[in-house]
């Protein structure tokens, strides 16, 4: 199994948007995106898990309050898909959050709606 470092994961993940969004485009649902890319990625060889929960820890209390990342890569990275008209500031607390709660450094925001791909993707890092 090959070591991956969070740059060689990130530039698989990107290509294999722009694989899916070149064959797709935009307008459909988030979830049709998610099993595409879980599909690409676990064709490239990677350990993915889709729709992990992720319970939020207040006073030692662990509380499953619903949250469930979209793709989580090689316990490494992080990846939340949209199909929205835009990304905004909610989409990007979003996945900070995240990366907050898992102790995860690299998060990837992912627009499958944008016109070109390359506009809907933002590479976030969890400085904390």
């Amino acid at each position: 199994m090959k070591n991956y470092t969070k740059n060689d994961l990130s530039k698989i993940i990107f290509d294999s948007a722009v694989k899916i969004h070149k064959a797709l485009g935009p307008g459909l649902l988030e979830s049709a995106y998610t099993e595409c890319l879980y599909d690409e990625l676990t064709k490239a060889g990677l350990f993915v898990e889709k729709e992990k929960s992720l319970p939020l820890v207040y006073e030692e209390v662990n509380l499953d309050v619903g949250y469930r990342i979209d793709l989580y890569v090689e316990n490494k990275v992080i990846i939340e898909n949209k199909s929205v008209k835009e990304l905004t500031d909610i989409h990007l607390a979003q996945i900070l959050t995240y990366l907050k709660l898992t102790e995860f450094k690299l998060g990837m925001l992912i627009n499958f709606n944008a016109k070109l791909i390359k506009h809907g993707i933002k590479r976030v890092v969890n400085n904390l």
